[in-house]
């Protein structure tokens, strides 16, 4: 029995295949979209290209936009292969975000800053401390603005009219008719 449940635990899976115990999706997130799903989290507004783009929309317009293009630039980071490449990418980012005469400098604590040698021996995770920190500044500031925002409220209500509307409406009959049959 232990084994089994060690088994069960090392296995990945996403959270959109983890059940209840009656087999039904075990959370009400997985259906959400769009500005409810933005609304639960930084982390799902990031992940989502629209939610991205309305949140550097609304970041633009306080100055801040460097903030969530240095968390991008360190997410794609992390996925670059082959050393030469990431030496090309890690010193891109280090000139463009941290770099005292970078042109969208992000304001991260002076401890914290990386000492430009340490582009000669890069890895995945060389930004993952700064990038931790902008992901807090934006969590706790600018994001709970964004959601009380114009854009974002408005945004909102863009969808629940679109939601709503006949047309949906209609479609949502027809997909009701067909599966349901």
């Amino acid at each position: 029995m232990f084994n089994r449940a060690v088994s069960r635990l090392s296995r990945k899976r996403p959270p959109s295949e983890i059940n209840d115990s009656e087999s039904h999706p075990s959370s009400s997130h997985q259906t959400l979209k769009g500005t409810p799903k933005w609304a639960t989290s930084l982390e799902n507004l990031l992940e989502d290209p629209e939610g991205v783009k309305r949140f550097r929309e609304f970041l633009k317009k306080e100055f801040s936009e460097e903030n969530v293009l240095f968390w991008l630039a360190c997410e794609e980071f992390k996925k670059t292969q082959g050393k030469k490449q990431m030496q090309e990418k890690a010193k891109e980012i280090y000139m463009t975000f941290l770099s005292s005469k970078a042109s969208s400098q992000v304001n991260v604590e002076g401890q914290s800053r990386l000492n430009e040698t340490i582009l000669d021996t890069p890895h995945p995770l060389m930004f993952q401390k700064l990038q931790d920190q902008i992901f807090s500044l934006m969590k706790y500031d600018s994001y709970s603005r964004f959601l009380k925002s114009d854009i974002f409220l408005n945004h909102k209500k863009s969808e629940e009219q679109e939601e709503n509307s006949p047309e949906a409406q209609t479609a949502a009959k027809r997909a009701s008719r067909i599966y349901n049959t």
